[in-house]
């Protein structure tokens, strides 16, 4: 690898405990409208954007009309019923820091929108060791696409090859891939090894991941 100058980082699932959050709110959104969709079935797409996850659980378009009312409602849903529930997994903020301490510069690289990633920013508690934030409004497709994560790179100004993705998800690993970026995975976020497979190094948790940073990816000189 080349000399690693950026982390860049997704967040939900990653730093804070917001996966079944998240996959309970889309439930919540989309049974108003009629749509019952299991909770299993969404969870597993968790990850991937509105743009995608209307179309595979009930073939609606984000873009239209009943997609941008539901979007919305999943939105305050979230915001009023499972934000104040949610904690950072342990050592999210030491881990950030040991990062930037390390002369990284940080990026994160999100499907989630912008309202909604200031409110995860200050639940992990990190936002001011950030060099910037790359959202849904970045990006014309989310991830597994790589949008988002060639948006961090301009931002991190930097090549793929002096870069590596902290996720959660199998479309962390494979936008990062398709964006020619090193993946790192982390298991919190609920998927198990297999899911994961395409990252280079899989860890726990950020408290895990902090504990072995000397030997990990992001320590490549």
């Amino acid at each position: 690898m080349a000399h690693v100058k950026a982390a860049l980082l997704d967040v939900d699932g990653t730093l804070v405990d917001s996966n079944d959050a998240h996959a309970s709110a889309w439930v919540d959104a989309l049974a108003e409208f009629g749509h019952e969709v299991p909770f299993d079935r969404v969870r597993e797409l968790i990850g991937k954007g509105g743009d995608k996850l209307l179309p595979e659980t009930v073939g609606v378009a984000k873009d239209s009309p009943e997609g941008k009312e539901i979007s919305k409602r999943r939105g305050v849903v979230f915001k009023d019923k499972y934000l104040p529930t949610l904690r950072p997994f342990p050592s999210a903020r030491e881990l950030v820091a040991a990062l930037r301490d390390r002369g990284l510069r940080l990026v994160v690289a999100t499907s989630a929108t912008a309202e909604e990633i200031t409110a995860l920013l200050d639940v992990a508690n990190v936002r001011d060791l950030l060099c910037d934030v790359k959202t849904s409004k970045d990006a014309k497709d989310s991830k597994p696409d790589p949008d988002i994560v060639v948006a961090a790179l301009t931002a991190a100004k930097c090549r793929s090859s002096e870069a590596v993705m902290l996720g959660d998800t199998p479309y962390d690993v494979e936008a990062a891939a398709r964006a020619g970026v090193v993946a790192v995975a982390l298991r919190c976020g609920g998927w198990d090894d297999a899911s994961l497979e395409g990252a280079k190094a899989i860890y726990d948790n950020p408290r895990d991941l902090l504990a072995k940073l000397d030997t990990s990816l992001f320590a490549v000189r």
